[in-house]
């Protein structure tokens, strides 16, 4: 069976070869434009130009963290990083993600073959042009097979099993460095509702501020009718979440159950066999090799596989994974055909490829339609059976086991609401319009188990949303910017019972107390309040393991508040300091003053440095607002958090830091006559004696 299987697969690689031969670029093919931030401009007369320039510039700006991605795919990350590196390449090997993309290949369009084709070319063309940054011997070249694999893992790791893995290996986070979740913000206002007649779009991602899955800023534009602006992660070959010159959308992660823990009952005489279906049924064992950079020798791992899916032992029993993910190599295919689309009609016909497991996608575009979908590669439950499908299922039946999804018509979805506006910021699909407007829940699948909640970032748009009757761009921004907790906080814990504490009663603590009581809930830099709150929501946190009564009691808060007086006098000599002093946005040598807190707008999540500032690491990245007037293109701003290069020796390295911290944006455009004229450097990749610092 397995013979036949490889032979299907290569087969269907002999069939394609006329189509994935064309996607052979000629470098000189490609231009592309540095602009005065360095951000890359990139034209071709195909679109498979445009990836193998892709693949160029980016590399040029961050080759590092590309090939972190490449890496894990290939199965070689721990070759260059260590443990933590061969822990994500056991996991790819125990989700399959090879596997699958040899079995799905056929589903892959010709045509987007080319991209990939593309794509690999010109990172395999960088990687010859420039052997000492390859962290890995043998790496690249990298191929269609290498790619997909990476494409299919990565989409795993950010679809629910960053926190299923965890929970099966009592801990242990078998991810790529970075892989964290994150928020995002995402606002669409039909023109109905602005004072200008255009629809507004924010862009507004949440996601770590560099590393393998920070924001890349690019556009692309081929005379196949591509033009295309927005943010991509290391690896990706097209524009993940942006604008073309007829629409724009923005991602955010919804958390509806995408994924089944299923418990297997074993052989109590055989612990390979599992019982299915009333028979005892081998489990499947793979020996995996991995190769650790410091130890000599390979080291073996064994995975399992069931009828479900993946599958890992621990203390508590033999458990499988069942999720989507891994169920689909067209997610990326999915991204570039949205970005190719030039209506609603088409875009939606894109997303209807239901091959993306994940994220909210909200959408405006120049002809008066914004829209919301709930999106994911959905699985259809049996609802008949009575089983807890949000909890660990019994893996011993084919009654839990399932092979269908639902279709996007199912889904919970907006198109021009009464209200004039949609919004998600990773809260409930049935929150996201005015409350005459909102979706009834109860007519969706509950074994899907949406998410029904509001958030503090929810809770405050809908706080400055509600009275205005119309906005206009100036008021847009000023919400996106907006960095006040709203009235009733939403945390994990609850927080509002920090009101009735009486600052009288710790006299040592009552500086700090009052400090936070009189605190007005906003997160600008000057706010006292705001850094007792950051140190007080990191404490808190750090106790969530043994504070499982989400109501603080008394002695919890004032254990917190001692914290804060502890660490402020220890690293600053004093109290009453500035959520500015406290909080830094750091790349290189340059430290600056940072907003934003956990879950407002202008979220900021920080980590503890050794002297005592908070460094800014996870929030607002990559931020573009987008107006569409009826005629002419989309006009748009957009700030990235460091700058488009991650080479330290670039001066675009850190010369958006500045702007990002005063809540600036640079103007940007589809314009192509207009970039050219304006671009400070203008070049084809592999260009020689080319310095991308000095202009042509």
């Amino acid at each position: 069976m397995q013979l036949f299987s490889n032979m299907k697969y290569y087969l269907l690689l002999i069939f394609l070869l006329p189509y994935i031969s064309q996607a052979q670029v000629n470098p000189k093919d490609v231009r592309i434009a540095r602009d005065s931030f360095g951000v890359p401009h990139i034209f071709g007369k195909t679109d498979a130009d445009l990836a193998y320039g892709l693949a160029w510039a980016h590399a040029e700006d961050d080759f590092y963290d590309i090939q972190s991605s490449f890496l894990a795919g290939k199965g070689m990350l721990g070759r260059s990083i260590g443990r933590k590196g061969a822990e994500a390449d056991y996991v790819v090997a125990l989700l399959r993600c090879r596997d699958i993309v040899k079995e799905k290949m056929e589903t892959i369009s010709p045509e987007f073959l080319k991209q990939v084709k593309a794509y690999i070319q010109g990172m395999n063309d960088y990687a010859h042009a420039h052997p000492k940054k390859v962290r890995v011997k043998n790496a690249f070249p990298a191929t269609i097979e290498d790619y997909l694999t990476t494409v299919v893992f990565s989409l795993c790791m950010i679809s629910g099993l960053e926190q299923a893995l965890p929970e099966i290996f009592k801990g242990k986070l078998p991810l790529i460095p970075g892989f964290e979740p994150t928020g995002s913000n995402a606002f669409a206002i039909h023109p109905n509702k602005t004072t200008t007649g255009e629809a507004f779009l924010a862009i507004n991602s949440h996601q770590p501020l560099e590393g393998p899955v920070g924001w890349y800023e690019a556009h692309l534009c081929s005379d196949e009718g591509t033009n295309i602006l927005g943010a991509l992660f290391p690896g990706a070959l097209t524009v993940l979440a942006g604008v073309n010159e007829s629409l724009g959308w923005a991602h955010t992660v919804n958390n509806m159950d995408k994924i089944d823990v299923y418990q297997l009952k074993i052989n109590p005489v055989n612990k390979n066999q599992y019982e299915f279906d009333g028979q005892w049924i081998n489990l499947e064992s793979r020996k995996i090799q991995l190769k650790v950079k410091g130890i000599p020798v390979k080291v073996g791992k064994n995975a399992l596989w069931s009828k479900y899916g993946p599958t890992i032992r621990n203390e508590k029993g033999t458990f499988s994974l069942r999720f989507t993910a891994n169920m689909d190599i067209r997610g990326m295919e999915q991204w570039w055909r949205m970005g190719k689309s030039n209506s609603f009609t088409s875009f939606y016909e894109a997303i209807s490829m239901q091959a993306l497991p994940l994220f909210n996608i909200v959408y405006a575009d120049k002809f008066d339609t914004i829209f919301y979908i709930s999106a994911g590669k959905m699985p259809l439950r049996n609802k008949e059976n009575g089983y807890f499908w949000n909890s660990t299922l019994p893996g011993n039946t084919s009654a839990t086991l399932w092979h269908d999804f639902h279709p996007i018509a199912d889904l919970p979805q907006y198109i021009n609401p009464e209200s004039g506006y949609l919004f998600n910021t990773n809260h409930s699909p049935f929150l996201a319009t005015s409350t005459k407007d909102n979706l009834n829940p109860e007519k969706f699948d509950k074994t899907s188990d949406y998410e029904m909640y509001h958030n503090n970032r929810s809770q405050r748009f809908t706080e400055l949303i509600t009275p205005l009757d119309k906005l206009d761009y100036e008021v847009f921004k000023k919400i996106k910017y907006d960095g006040q907790l709203p009235h009733r906080l939403r945390y994990l814990y609850n927080l509002d019972s920090i009101e009735l504490i009486n600052a009288n009663d710790y006299t040592d603590l009552f500086d700090i107390i009052s400090d936070y009581q009189q605190w007005d809930r906003k997160s600008d830099t000057a706010s006292k309040g705001a850094a007792i709150f950051a140190l007080f929501y990191q404490y808190a946190s750090s106790k969530r393991t043994e504070w499982t009564n989400y109501n603080l009691n008394t002695a919890q808060i004032i254990e917190s508040f001692r914290y804060v007086k502890k660490h402020q006098l220890q690293y600053f000599g004093k109290t009453g300091i500035s959520l500015g002093q406290l909080q830094k946005h750091i790349r290189g040598d340059k430290v600056l003053p940072l907003w934003g807190l956990p879950d407002v707008l202008t979220a900021m999540y920080s980590r503890q440095q050794p002297n005592g500032t908070l460094k800014g690491y996870v929030g607002d990245s990559y931020i573009q607002l987008v107006r569409f007037p009826k005629n002419g293109l989309p006009i748009m701003e957009t700030i990235n958090a460091y700058g488009a290069s991650s080479n330290k020796n670039s001066p675009h390295y850190t010369d958006q830091m500045e702007m990002f911290v005063n809540k600036q944006t640079k103007i940007m455009t589809l314009d192509k006559e207009k970039v050219l004229k304006e671009a400070v450097m203008v070049y084809f990749p592999g260009q020689p004696n080319m310095n991308l610092d000095q202009k042509k």
